[in-house]
């Protein structure tokens, strides 16, 4: 094959290199691709109420008048069966936004979009009870006394870990010393959370900063592994504060109330 190439003119001869090259290009362009397009999608106040029921309810313990403001944030994504073909791709690539991500790492699970569902809303379910361990942890409250009942309803995954936690405790204790955990202020943030109080990675934080500062935040909590990913597309305004533990958020936001050293990404 190689030798009858070689005696034909070089015009035919990358005619002929050309042609299943084309093919291949044109197949790609119309096979679906395995990526998802992610936009910023809604916020929720943990410290206030979702379809007229309290975020986060608490009985066995004097819970707090709170003020300001902790915002779980999320993406809103096309769904796990939903197919994109390159020429959308590039479209959406170079779109404001909007982000291509690997379908994995949005629906990690696999399945049908129902078992894709339930996995999400377990994957929640199990977020708010290492919320609610990590927090009266950090408090020292004996979960046997206090108890704490999560609600917000359509929204799936164990990346709103954090800031439930974080309500929880701005509810029972505020920052310590009689003041809000926020300090008044509109506090955003995303990550997961642990029994133990440590803090995870998710995805999508590009995508949640644009979510926080379009609802008003001021601050926003990351997982510190996710730095980079933050700042590469920071809204203006929007100020990083990197998290990897509980007691890192807690720390941080006590010493933002106090003008102290706080860190940053």
């Amino acid at each position: 094959m190689l030798s009858r190439l070689t005696r034909l003119p070089r015009p035919a001869a990358l005619a002929v290199c050309a042609a299943p090259v084309l093919g291949l290009f044109a197949v790609a362009a119309l096979a679906p691709l395995p990526y998802v397009v992610a936009v910023p999608g809604p916020t929720a106040d943990v410290l206030g109420s979702d379809q007229g029921k309290p975020v986060i309810s608490i009985t066995g313990a004097p819970v707090r008048d709170t003020k300001g403001q902790l915002r779980m944030t999320t993406i809103r994504a096309t769904g796990p069966s939903s197919t994109i073909k390159l020429h959308e791709l590039l479209g959406y690539w170079f779109g404001t936004g909007e982000a291509v991500m690997p379908r994995e790492a949005v629906y990690p699970s696999g399945g049908s979009d129902k078992e894709i569902e339930e996995h999400n809303l377990e994957e929640m379910t199990k977020s708010q009870s290492a919320a609610s361990q990590a927090a009266l942890g950090f408090l020292r409250k004996d979960p046997k006394d206090v108890k704490v009942e999560l609600n917000l309803a359509d929204v799936g995954g164990p990346s709103a870990g954090l800031l439930f936690s974080l309500g929880i405790v701005d509810k029972l204790d505020g920052d310590g010393s009689g003041a809000d955990l926020t300090g008044g202020r509109n506090i955003a943030g995303t990550g997961t959370i642990s029994a133990d109080g440590a803090v995870g990675p998710v995805g999508g934080v590009g995508l949640k900063t644009q979510a926080a500062k379009r609802d008003g935040a001021s601050v926003f909590l990351v997982p510190k592994a996710e730095c980079s990913d933050a700042r590469a597309e920071l809204p203006e305004g929007l100020r990083l504060i990197p998290v990897t533990s509980l007691t890192d958020a807690v720390n941080s936001l006590r010493a933002l109330n106090r003008n102290g050293e706080v860190p940053s990404c």
